[in-house]
């Protein structure tokens, strides 16, 4: 058996088509310019990497971008407080905060002020908490929701299968679950102290691996025939590297999400589709 691929790249440039149509309508029919501010405290260099990629992002698309920088001694109170003044901006549609912060900002209570239907990363708790009760209009964080658009292009019957998520991060493994379970699926949450990980796995018809482990899951842990979706990415001496040793996985898997070009450039997308949603619904 070889696993069938997920192309993440060809499902990314096919939503990207869809929302640069989206932008189009709305700035030439309704003169709204989607517009995504990322705020940063401090001058880290990976945060700065990080804004530049969601910039080039938004720019294939036509959504306006901004980049709201604050000092690394900027306090607690100064930085809620610009927080929330770029949430009753009517002009931002989307804000994201870039981690790592400094160490003396506390990030949950910052995360409170950004205003909920801006929220395109879904990190507020009011988002959180709708998407756990299932209570529509929300937003879900872009890397578990491409995991989904992925098997959804696929055609996966979700309903009824068992899934496994293996980790527990409030940005992929606690949402992703809740999106499969929304679905219909038998899910399990499994974690470092989870006992027998490779045998709760093997129980698994889909599984979807996000601890940022290079290549921890190898075939044996597997179900002939399952669904896996990779969410790691680790860079190493050898490139980009998953949570799954693909080459083993590949053998026994059903169908599988390289890595790269799996739920990267899905992820992406989600984001654009939801700072063009919150456009819509905010302006």
């Amino acid at each position: 058996m070889t696993a069938t691929l997920l192309d993440g790249k060809a499902l990314a440039k096919k939503l990207k088509a869809e929302i640069k149509e989206q932008v189009e309508v709305l700035i030439n029919e309704q003169n709204i310019t989607p517009t995504m501010a990322v705020m940063r405290v401090g001058d880290d260099p990976a945060s700065g990497g990080y804004a530049r990629a969601i910039e080039k992002h938004c720019a294939s698309v036509g959504i306006n971008f901004r980049t709201e920088l604050l000092a690394g001694d900027t306090s607690q109170a100064d930085v809620e407080s610009s927080l929330a003044a770029l949430s009753a901006e009517k002009s931002v549609h989307g804000i994201m905060v870039l981690e790592p912060l400094p160490k003396a900002i506390n990030t949950d209570a910052l995360l409170a002020h950004i205003d909920p239907a801006k929220d395109v990363d879904g990190v507020h708790p009011l988002n959180a908490g709708k998407l756990s009760a299932n209570r529509p209009p929300y937003f879900a964080p872009a890397t578990p929701s491409g995991g989904i658009a992925l098997m959804e292009e696929a055609g996966v019957d979700f309903s009824g299968k068992h899934a496994v998520v293996v980790g527990r991060s409030d940005i992929v493994g606690k949402p992703m679950a809740m999106l499969l379970l929304h679905r219909n699926c038998t899910v399990t949450i499994a974690h470092s102290r989870t006992q027998d990980l490779p045998a709760v796995c093997r129980t698994a018809d889909i599984l979807c691996v996000a601890v940022g482990r290079s290549e921890m899951v190898s075939g044996d842990w597997i179900k002939p025939g399952a669904i896996v979706i990779d969410f790691g990415t680790t860079y190493t001496d050898d490139g980009l590297k998953g949570d799954i040793e693909h080459e083993s996985a590949n053998a026994v898997a059903g169908m599988i999400t390289p890595v790269p070009g799996g739920t990267g450039p899905v992820t992406n997308a989600m984001l654009l589709g939801n700072i063009v949603a919150s456009a819509k619904a905010t302006s």
